[in-house]
C-alpha cells in the first residue's frame, strides 16, 4: 500500500507485517501472565477498545518518559496518528494503564509541540549509547532519515504524536487486565 504524506512525499504503508506483529505481541503475554513488573517503567500496557467493534485491546508501548512522582507515564505513537490505540483513544478514554507493578485508570493528553520535543531530547540524552538504533527505528517508522537534530525532532513529533498518560483515581484496579488480543 502507497500512502502520500502531508508534505507530498510518499511511502509504503508503515504499518508492522505479520511476523512484526507477532513479535511486538509478546509483551503482552507477559502482562497476562502477571509478570510485566520485569518490564519495569520502560514499558507500559495500554488496554483500551476497539472504536469499530467495541472490543477490548491491549497494547505495549516504549515509555520515553515517566513521573515515579506524578505516575505521568509518557508514549509515542510510532505509527502516527493512524495507529489502532491512537484513533481509539481519540473515540474512548483508555480503561486502564499497568506500568511496572501499578495498575491505574488513566486519564490522557497530547502533549504539546514544544512538550513532545522536550520529552524526545530528553529520551535521546538518556538513551545515548542506543541513539544510532532509536534514529534506524525512528527512520523506518517515519519513512525519512531522523538524525536527531532539532528540525527533524520538530517534524517528528509532528508526525508521530506523544501521548501522556496520568492515574485518574487514585486507587489501583486488580493488577492482571482481563482483556482479549486484538
Amino acid at each position: 500500500m502507497v500512502t502520500t504524506h502531508v508534505d507530498g512525499g510518499k511511502s509504503r504503508d508503515r504499518r508492522p507485517g505479520r511476523a512484526l506483529r507477532w513479535l511486538l505481541r509478546l509483551p503482552v503475554r507477559l502482562y497476562r501472565w502477571r509478570l510485566g513488573w520485569l518490564l519495569g517503567h520502560r514499558f507500559l500496557l495500554l488496554v483500551h477498545v476497539g472504536r469499530r467493534t467495541g472490543r477490548i485491546h491491549e497494547t505495549v508501548l516504549e515509555v520515553v518518559q515517566y513521573d515515579r512522582t506524578s505516575g505521568v507515564a509518557v508514549v509515542m505513537s510510532g505509527f502516527g496518528r493512524r495507529a489502532d490505540w491512537y484513533q481509539n483513544l481519540r473515540h474512548r478514554p483508555a480503561l486502564r494503564v499497568v506500568i511496572g507493578r501499578t495498575t491505574f485508570v488513566p486519564s490522557h493528553r497530547d502533549l504539546t509541540q514544544e512538550a513532545a520535543i522536550s520529552v524526545m531530547a530528553n529520551y535521546e540524552r538518556r538513551n545515548r549509547l542506543a541513539a544510532p538504533i532509536v534514529r534506524m527505528v525512528l527512520s523506518r517508522l517515519t519513512g525519512w532519515s531522523y538524525d536527531g537534530s532539532e528540525a527533524a525532532r520538530r517534524r517528528l513529533v509532528s508526525q508521530c504524536p506523544l501521548v501522556a498518560f496520568r492515574p485518574a483515581i487514585s486507587e489501583t484496579v486488580s493488577q492482571r487486565p482481563e482483556a482479549h488480543s486484538g
